[in-house]
């Protein structure tokens, strides 16, 4: 496989306007990017003007950056069994489908949901009923949405791959739907990827209780946090208790390597040497 066509990035920032976040990923020599299409931290979603979106798909062109993901606010929960919060959260992910279609975005990455004063079995109801009247939205074009693979902090579902599988069962026939693993959460949820045998166990797993054609994409980060901590504490790769060996063993696994992944580690300035270094892997 071409270097160049190996998928590898990370989470740019789009202050200023989604433009921007491609530029980023230029600067740091990423082939696909993630970004936020608003405010992360806002109910209110950013209206994306005409010109931002021809600006956009310029830059792209330009660039040659593509297997775009897009990640929803943080305050989003479709599990939520308050009735306020849910509204809120259902209106605001159709939101970020919109932002996704007028940008043309092939992703959408979100948490599934929170089980806040319930059980695990009725938040993920309530999710499939939220993902499930997005259904008209999420045809009106061409992105998938992405459940993100949780660390089980708190009451959030999704770190168990029979929670995500479970989701992806009742919606598929509807919704366009896969799943992106994050390296540092299934770690800390408790599957063991410090060694090419423990990737091939944990994908096994992936294949029987999801399947691996719903793997899209791969949040790559080491963890701060031991194994099965359920402690969601990202480290930059190597420095961190899931170490370098995991991710060499990654870009080499043939149903991994060609899978976009986009870079969360908490320091921007070695984004740049992480991206070099797993491309380096790959050869």
């Amino acid at each position: 496989m071409e270097q160049q066509k190996i998928l590898i990035g990370a989470h740019t920032s789009a202050a200023g306007g989604s433009p921007n976040a491609l530029h980023q990923g230029q600067e740091i020599g990423a082939t696909t990017i993630q970004f936020f299409t608003s405010n992360q931290k806002q109910w209110n979603g950013r209206i994306i003007t005409a010109e931002e979106v021809a600006q956009w798909e310029k830059l792209l062109d330009e660039t040659g950056i593509s297997q775009v993901m897009s990640h929803d606010s943080y305050l989003i929960n479709l599990g939520s069994q308050k009735e306020e919060l849910l509204e809120k959260s259902r209106n605001a992910f159709l939101g970020e489908i919109k932002r996704c279609h007028q940008l043309k975005v092939p992703y959408l990455n979100f948490h599934p949901g929170a089980a806040t004063g319930a059980t695990e079995e009725a938040c993920i109801e309530t999710i499939i009923a939220s993902l499930l009247a997005c259904e008209k939205e999420v045809q009106q074009g061409t992105t998938r949405l992405l459940l993100e693979s949780t660390a089980g902090q708190g009451t959030s579902v999704g770190h168990r791959f029979e929670h995500l599988g479970t989701i992806i069962h009742e919606v598929r026939h509807k919704i366009p739907i896969g799943v992106c693993i994050d390296t540092c959460h299934i770690f800390v949820a408790g599957y063991d990827i410090r060694t090419l045998a423990g990737w091939e166990k944990t994908l096994a797993e992936f294949d029987e209780k999801i399947g691996l054609k719903y793997l899209m994409a791969l949040h790559v980060n080491d963890s701060m946090k031991p194994l099965a901590s359920k402690r969601d504490r990202h480290a930059q790769l190597g420095d961190g208790e899931i170490g370098i060996d995991s991710f060499k063993a990654m870009m080499q696994h043939p149903l991994l390597r060609e899978i976009p992944k986009y870079l969360e580690t908490p320091d921007p300035d070695f984004w740049e040497k992480e991206i070099k270094m797993l491309r380096d892997f790959a050869t």
